[in-house]
């Protein structure tokens, strides 16, 4: 049994098929010969460049959702001049094509990691842009994805932003990585596209091409050549019907909205299809991504307005622009802040930019006026009662009545008493609040077991926040990927949680897991994660004690 971090529930079994070895780097001595034509060889690098670019805005195009940022993120990088132009300067040294792309794009790499924060994240994307202009130029095919007809588990040392972004889960059935963390592209697409996925999983490139494999992608195992009867069980499993019927509950009735995460008006469009009963966190970062400027009230209004539509007489929880650490904004922030996920993001950004908060309040006006959806507001990285108070003021000048805020910091979880006197409702971001509350950067991989939503100490939060707003009778959501995880799920229902909201992809599986515990269930399974010694312990005990998980394969 191998061992990793599970990042993606669910489980599957199929052959394992191994990611192609990269590119693999020139020869540093690699030199064009004398009488080379080196403004031929610039051109040559130039022409890669480009149709590299194209075939990933054509995937982009191709793709939805976390998947199209991804991929458009990437197309990006292969359009910025910085990576041709140091690369051109070698060739016209005399250094041959591949490897003046090879050391252009180790120097821009180095200048990422400098700046650190999300920058640093950067570095993946620019070596996967690397390898496609170097392929490209050698006449290889690009570095990708395996082709199959029958269903595989992919393993790979690492996957590139690009590459995840183009799975078909029809035939790949699971995800295995020897590297990255929780918080890497491979964990977070593998939960929207809904494939069991274990990242942190060193032993997986020892093990044979095609040896059949069982993933547990919430155990975070992977177990070469099954025994055949737990085979059985796990095609069993994803055979059965989920029956969520559109209202979200636990066995004995009480009611917990099950809500979508969604970032575009794609993404609303595909959530509505998926029965969510509302979204829960609508990340409006889409709109503000890639630009130099702010954009402007119209253009906001037309894209808030596109994701409300498929929620008509429906929740539409809005959180205003989460610009700083892995998402700085050239106009609003700044990249060379130490400790970007410690300093100006969310909230308090308005400080140095308040019209940037006053515009998109007066967008999400426009364009909850458009529309019949019941629109909330909330501001992430809210830490304060003043800063509580002064966002729902904000709000309320614009005409929006019903104004919230995240608890990420654990101030906040420790004041929510104070806060809610203010807003009309809260939601935590467990992604945040467990990285805070372990001092655990969640974008580093070597600390991904501290940075576990299964850690007592953030649960514990969680449920200090829930008490609070049952005391003040204000709802209080999670929207952080723990609402994901079915067995979780149950925890926070119990700690008092009265909404999760989750990728769409995930929402049968939260609601076939509730119907089959009752409300004292849930508490008892609570108290039993909060006594437990660490997140392992914690996931381990609780899952032990929902028998409905194996029926499922989850």
């Amino acid at each position: 049994m191998i061992n990793g971090i599970g990042v993606s529930p669910g489980r599957a079994v199929a052959p394992l098929v191994h990611m192609p070895e990269p590119v693999t780097e020139p020869p540093p001595d690699a030199e064009l010969p004398a009488d080379a034509d080196r403004e031929h060889e610039s051109a040559r690098i130039a022409t890669a460049t480009e149709q590299v670019r194209q075939d990933l805005d054509a995937k982009a195009a191709r793709a939805h959702g976390d998947g199209q940022a991804v991929l458009e993120a990437t197309a990006l990088m292969a359009a910025d001049p910085t990576l041709l132009a140091a690369a051109q300067k070698r060739v016209a040294a005399g250094t041959a094509a591949t490897r003046a792309v090879w050391e252009a794009a180790e120097e821009v790499a180095a200048m990422l990691e400098s700046l650190g924060g999300y920058m640093a994240e950067r570095v993946r994307d620019v070596a996967d842009v690397r390898d496609r202009i170097i392929a490209q130029l050698s006449g290889l095919p690009a570095p990708g994805v395996p082709v199959r007809s029958e269903s595989f588990v992919l393993a790979a040392r690492d996957l590139a932003p690009a590459d995840t972004a183009t799975l078909d889960p029809a035939t790949c059935v699971a995800l295995v990585t020897a590297e990255g963390g929780p918080t890497s592209h491979t964990a977070i697409l593998a939960r929207s596209l809904g494939l069991p996925a274990v990242v942190a999983a060193s032993g997986v490139l020892d093990i044979a091409e095609s040896t059949v494999v069982l993933v547990d992608g919430a155990a975070g195992t992977v177990e070469p050549d099954p025994p055949e009867q737990k085979v059985r069980q796990v095609q069993a499993a994803r055979q059965r019907q989920r029956h969520f019927d559109g209202t979200g509950r636990t066995s004995d009735g009480h009611r917990v909205q099950l809500l979508a995460n969604v970032g575009d008006p794609a993404g609303a469009v595909a959530a509505a299809e998926a029965g969510a009963e509302g979204i829960g966190l609508f990340r409006t970062e889409f709109c503000f991504l890639g630009r130099t400027t702010e954009p402007d009230v119209d253009h906001q209004a037309e894209q808030y307005a596109a994701v409300l539509e498929p929620f008509a007489g429906r929740k539409v929880v809005v959180r205003t622009l989460d610009a700083g650490a892995d998402k700085p904004l050239p106009f609003l922030t700044d990249t060379s802040e130490a400790n970007p996920a410690l300093g100006v993001r969310g909230y308090r950004t308005v400080v140095a930019h308040p019209e940037v908060l006053e515009h998109q309040l007066e967008a999400i006006a426009v364009a909850a006026g458009r529309s019949s959806a019941d629109v909330w507001v909330m501001a992430p990285m809210v830490a304060t009662p003043d800063e509580a108070e002064s966002f729902a003021a904000a709000v309320g000048r614009h005409g929006l009545d019903t104004p919230g805020i995240m608890v990420e910091v654990p101030a906040a979880a420790l004041r929510a008493e104070l806060l809610m006197r203010h807003v009309s409702f809260v939601s935590i971001g467990t992604n945040d609040l467990t990285q805070y509350t372990m001092a655990a950067d969640r974008l580093h991989g070597e600390l991904a077991e501290l940075n576990d939503p299964w850690q007592p100490a953030a649960l514990q939060l969680v449920g200090r926040t829930a008490e609070a707003g049952e005391r003040h009778d204000r709802p209080v959501g999670v929207c952080g990927e723990a609402a994901a995880d079915p067995a979780l799920a149950v925890v926070l229902v119990g700690l008092g949680v009265t909404s999760l909201s989750m990728t769409a992809r995930a929402i049968p599986d939260v609601a076939e897991v509730l119907l089959s515990v009752s409300r004292e269930e849930c508490g008892r399974l609570a108290e039993v994660a909060l006594e437990a010694a660490d997140a392992r312990a914690a996931r381990a005990e609780v899952r032990s004690q929902l028998p409905v998980l194996e029926e499922l394969g989850l």
